[in-house]
């Protein structure tokens, strides 16, 4: 098995070390994910520009994270889910939410069961989840803005949780309490 560097800014090619620099700045460290993704300056640049976009998104904070954790329970990333699970919690989710998503049951509340159905159905389905779905999503309240952001958020989770796979990412200290085994693993 191929061992993958946990980069620091001195370690990282010249080119991720700004990068980093501006990660540890805006996160007050750099995440294991992001220490790896640093051997590829360009994949670390295309994540945390995706992951900006993101949050950009005209989705609100917990529906931002009610997507990024249906993706992540979909792909199975061990690393993110236990990573969003704390961001999700700051961020207002409430603990009875996550723990849902964290195990694949539907969420109590319509709107936010119809994103995370939606986002799971998108990741699961490569995008072809036909035209019943996309209507039914609009229909619970979303918009086509909101159809095209889950995409986003589909993209920016591949990256990650396909790297985490390939890379057997370490969690990082900060996820002690929030570690997840995914169902594949249980």
């Amino acid at each position: 098995m191929a061992n993958f560097t946990l980069h620091t800014v001195d370690s990282a090619p010249e080119s991720a070390q700004n990068q980093l620099k501006n990660i540890e700045s805006n996160w007050k460290m750099i995440p294991n994910l992001h220490r790896i993704l640093a051997e590829s300056p360009e994949t670390l640049a295309a994540y945390d520009t995706l992951f900006g976009l993101f949050a950009k998104s005209s989705l609100s904070a917990i529906e931002q994270h009610v997507a990024y954790l249906a993706v992540i329970y979909a792909n199975e990333c061990e690393y993110c889910m236990a990573g969003h699970s704390m961001l999700a919690a700051m961020s207002g989710v409430a603990t009875a939410d996550i723990e849902a998503l964290r195990e694949g049951l539907s969420l109590q509340q319509p709107k936010l069961a119809a994103l995370q159905h939606f986002a799971t159905a998108v990741t699961k389905q490569r995008g072809f989840v036909g035209d019943a779905a996309v209507d039914a999503f609009i229909a619970a309240g979303f918009t086509k803005q909101n159809v095209l952001e889950v995409v986003l958020a589909v993209a920016t989770k591949t990256i990650s949780n396909y790297t985490n796979h390939l890379t057997h990412t370490p969690n990082d200290a900060f996820m002690a309490k929030t570690t997840w085994t995914a169902p594949r693993n249980r």
